[in-house]
């Protein structure tokens, strides 16, 4: 027997009974976006390895550990993309978008890294991201913060997610304060597990989002980045608290919340939940004034997030909100006896030409009409429309309630389109 070929590891399939909630959540972030009139952006899947390592920094997780790198043939290095901040400055350099100009941007698809896949964390996985360019004020840093919040309120889940924020000051300080946090944790190297001392010489800011209690011990006394802040961001960080207040959203200050990426500068923020077990991050971002001036670009201010997509589906089905979203059919075709076949296909196309919201099934392969009217309860349909030999005969067409809402009856084929307007549009 040929062996069967399964999918790599980490790299999962969406079933058609799962892709409803994907498309609704997918719907719901381009109905929030374009609301706040972003634009969206598509880069490609892969880019040249240089670019994560100049953008993500060379000693963290992501580029020693986690991207899927090949050589290619012409013996260029080359990596599926892990993120999407450093493509999209990429392509806005590349494309003349961001210099002196004003750029909000958004995009949706898979990412790579390479990990222990567990619940929530694969190795091809979905982000959302937003990118704003060329504004430096901290009203743009509440607005993407206001449009996450937003969306959590379309998908019910607001009461689920707590918001954490935190200024990392500017490029110049927290390089500073990276110096005396690494003199203080060699204090105490002797506490400190593997990792940490890695990260300790290379990017102590990492050290801080450690999950070891025993080193979160000693970061009790460790120096407070806060402390370090110069009079700038003080007043950034300040200013994107009241508009957060202002506009009714609820956070946390969170001294010991850093991202895992070098580019990062001045505002920090996660959406965490506990919806999944243990707390976990569904939604991260943050200003990155440097980014577009290190990947060859003019300097230009930025700020922007990404979310996984997989978690919030999850949460979605945790919470049973999912079943609630259903792709069922509108219209199930019932087609039974000599030469309904041809009628029913052109009432199938003719019910899609003037009705295009509706979803219609029409039933192909003949089969006996007990066998089609378990097919039609099957696919969730709430009408069926059977045409047999008395219907073909005198041009009518049955309408059954496959819900038992109404009685079932017998109409002209010319009347159809009124009737299922009257249905399905009609309160």
């Amino acid at each position: 027997m040929i062996k069967k070929i399964q999918a790599i590891r980490g790299m999962n399939d969406t079933l058609p009974s799962q892709t409803a909630i994907w498309q609704k959540l997918e719907s719901l972030l381009r109905q929030v976006v374009s609301s706040y009139g972003y634009s969206e952006i598509r880069m490609p899947i892969v880019e040249r390895t240089e670019l994560f390592k100049r953008a993500i920094g060379e000693v963290t997780d992501v580029v020693e550990k986690e991207m899927y790198t090949f050589i290619d043939r012409n013996g260029e290095s080359l990596t599926l993309r892990p993120e999407g901040t450093a493509s999209c400055v990429r392509a806005g350099n590349e494309h003349g978008l961001l210099y002196n100009q004003e750029r909000r941007m958004w995009y949706c698809g898979a990412m790579f890294r390479h990990e222990r896949p567990q619940k929530g964390r694969y190795r091809q996985f979905h982000q959302f991201g937003i990118e704003t360019f060329g504004i430096a004020t901290p009203d743009i840093d509440a607005e993407i913060i206001l449009l996450s919040a937003r969306l959590w309120k379309l998908l019910g889940i607001e009461e689920r997610v707590e918001l954490h924020i935190n200024s990392l000051g500017s490029n110049a300080t927290r390089e500073v304060y990276k110096d005396a946090l690494s003199k203080f944790l060699m204090q105490h190297e002797s506490v400190l597990d593997d990792d940490s001392k890695r990260r300790m010489l290379t990017n102590p800011l990492r050290v801080l989002d450690s999950k070891n209690p025993a080193v979160q011990a000693v970061l009790v006394n460790a120096p407070k980045l806060s402390a370090y802040y110069d009079q700038p961001s003080i007043e950034h960080f300040e200013q994107l608290q009241t508009y957060l207040q202002a506009s009714g959203v609820k956070f946390i200050v969170n001294e010991g919340l850093v991202r895992g990426l070098d580019y990062y500068n001045r505002t920090v923020f996660e959406w965490v939940t506990t919806s999944l077990g243990s707390q976990g991050t569904i939604c991260a971002g943050g200003r990155y004034d440097g980014l577009v001036e290190q990947l060859g670009g003019k300097a230009t201010p930025a700020v922007g997030f990404a979310m996984g997509l997989e978690r919030i589906v999850l949460i979605l089905d945790a919470l049973t909100l999912s079943s609630d979203i259903k792709s069922d059919v509108d219209i199930y075709t019932v087609l039974v006896g000599d030469k309904t076949e041809l009628a029913g296909f052109k009432m199938a196309e003719l019910i899609r030409s003037e009705l295009p919201q509706l979803k219609v099934m029409h039933h192909c392969g003949a089969g006996n009409f007990k066998k089609q009217m378990k097919r039609a309860d099957k696919s969730g349909a709430r009408l069926a429309l059977i045409i047999a030999g008395s219907e073909l005969e005198d041009g009518t067409v049955t309408i059954k309630d496959l819900e038992g809402k109404t009685q079932q009856k017998t109409i002209m084929m010319e009347e159809l389109i009124t009737v299922l307007t009257q249905i399905f549009y009609k309160k």
